[in-house]
């Protein structure tokens, strides 16, 4: 949808094929009585500036809650709560956090906590260059924690649930590069930085999607092709660029053709991307880096919407799962939706008379979970892992209750896995690949991981990329690129410690030393 954007407002027409039956949000996903659903129910924090942008150029009003605290729980109860950091007095980072946070953990001791400190320092190497980069990047995570002398209940307790429901792995399956991104953009960047809210009514795809798409389709012409794959890409006969996109209706499988092509957006996760290049073999041959990117690995998620037959209070509206041999190795949320969404409660039960709380629940790296039965999942939820939070789930019923599977859906930054992901742009001038996943050279943004702000401004840089290189024809010869806004500029202290590390560490390396937890090799 970023790219949409940028291209359309530009002057180009622009064709947006989706598998969903209506991409637009206009058509919100129900369950068979008409209760709305969604697949996993999505933050946005503080540093989201092009999606705030862009709440207030459609001017959709208080689309937002406001920033919420949320909550740790393990089998032992309730383990640690985040507050809105923003509310505390201001410390320079991270000071600000831990003292925001001194009283909020329940059970680990602040030894435990305290022994983070050593991956500050690797936060701080992570962008000394790019072999550096790429170094962590083939280090696990795990491997990297334990080098740098966090404690073994520092990382059981606390960073691998956090991991779970942040990058969907645990630790050990994640590159070390990619998770330190994530920490210090969500954690540790600044004090409020982990600061979040939520959608205040509906979903993303209706509070959001829609009136974006109603915009672009009634001013800028943009065609959407609901319930459409692209099946394959043609190239012109000197093979170099796209000519036209072969498609099939997922309903009826009826083959169509888009013609007179001038560049393609691949918006794709690793599985859509191999089905693609494997159906594509002169595109392959052009642009390898594709093919590649298409055998990386995805994670599967559950998603899980609970309506109760009576009120149950919870002291956070958004909640982690820690420690549950329950959950077979997944990463577990839960989310009370009659808690955020309180002045639309009405909407969540789709029209009907409310009767008690809404839960949404996610699981990720669930592919253990995903082979219950839906009986079993809603089961898990209701008997062993809500009623930690409060017994009074176990006298509640379950009046209707929605469980949907989505296999390998979300992006897996694995050891190794950067010089695999797709690039902005490719060998072939008219394709160009948007996504959270995407590598964005030298137009990265400072927005990391899993993250809808990322995922938001690789679209603009995408569409940007073609305007810019004079790929896409427009009626004005000088169509103008979108703006992208960054976040905000590091603290003084870090860009201070990033400074005085290259200093004494690229001196080092030169004589053969180099930090301990750092692998010699950059392959």
């Amino acid at each position: 949808w970023g790219a949409a954007k940028a291209l359309g407002e530009a002057g180009v027409r622009v064709t947006l094929l989706d598998g969903m039956a209506d991409p637009t949000g206009s058509t919100p996903l129900t369950t068979a009585s008409g209760k709305p659903f969604e697949a996993g129910t999505r933050g946005f924090w503080k540093d989201y500036p092009n999606i705030n942008a862009l709440t207030a150029e459609l001017d959709l009003g208080p689309v937002f809650t406001d920033f919420t605290t949320s909550a740790f729980w393990s089998p032992d109860g309730l383990e640690a709560t985040a507050p809105v950091f923003g509310d505390a007095p201001r410390w320079p980072s991270p000071l600000g956090q831990v003292a925001a946070t001194f009283t909020n953990f329940k059970r680990l001791p602040i030894a435990d906590r305290l022994s983070i400190t050593g991956l500050l320092y690797a936060m701080l190497d992570l962008h000394r260059s790019d072999a550096v980069y790429r170094r962590y990047d083939n280090l696990d995570a795990l491997t990297l924690f334990r080098s740098v002398g966090i404690s073994e209940r520092m990382i059981n307790d606390f960073l691998r649930p956090t991991l779970l429901v942040g990058l969907f792995k645990p630790p050990e399956e994640l590159s070390a590069a990619v998770t330190m991104e994530l920490l210090y953009y969500y954690s540790f960047a600044h004090q409020d930085s982990f600061d979040v809210r939520w959608i205040r009514a509906n979903s993303v795809g209706e509070a959001l999607i829609a009136p974006l798409a109603r915009k672009l389709m009634e001013s800028h012409g943009l065609r959407v092709l609901g319930g459409t794959l692209a099946t394959g890409l043609n190239l012109t006969p000197d093979g170099s660029a796209v000519a036209s996109v072969a498609t099939r209706a997922v309903e009826t499988g009826e083959e169509g053709l888009i013609e007179a092509v001038d560049a393609v957006v691949l918006a794709v996760g690793a599985r859509g991307m191999g089905a693609l290049m494997a159906s594509s073999p002169a595109c392959a041959a052009a642009v390898p880096e594709l093919v590649e990117a298409g055998t990386l690995g995805a994670i599967d998620v559950v998603s899980v919407r609970l309506w109760l037959d009576a009120y149950v209070d919870v002291a956070d509206p958004a909640n982690v799962f820690s420690r549950f041999e329950a959950l077979r190795g997944a990463g577990g949320t839960f989310f009370m939706l009659d808690q955020l969404q309180r002045e639309e409660e009405a909407a969540l039960w789709g029209g009907e008379q409310p009767q008690g709380s809404v839960v949404a629940s996610d699981f990720y790296n669930a592919s253990a979970i995903a082979t219950l039965s839906d009986g079993e999942i809603v089961a898990l939820l209701m008997r062993e892992l809500l009623p930690v939070a409060n017994p009074a789930f176990h006298a509640a019923t379950v009046l209707e209750a929605e469980v949907r599977r989505y296999p390998a859906s979300v992006s897996l930054f694995a050891p190794g896995s950067f010089s695999q992901r797709p690039p902005l742009e490719t060998a072939l001038p008219s394709i160009v690949c948007a996504g959270d996943w995407v590598r964005m050279g030298s137009r990265e943004h400072g927005a990391k991981g899993l993250c809808q702000e990322r995922a938001y401004v690789c679209g603009l840089e995408a569409a940007n990329s073609l305007i810019r290189r004079r790929v896409v024809t427009t009626p004005t010869a000088s169509a103008r690129e979108h703006s992208v806004i960054p976040i905000r500029a590091d603290e003084p202290q870090v860009l201070i410690g990033r400074a005085l590390n290259a200093l004494v560490m690229n001196q080092a390396e030169a004589l053969g030393l180099r930090w301990p937890w750092l692998p010699r090799n950059d392959c």
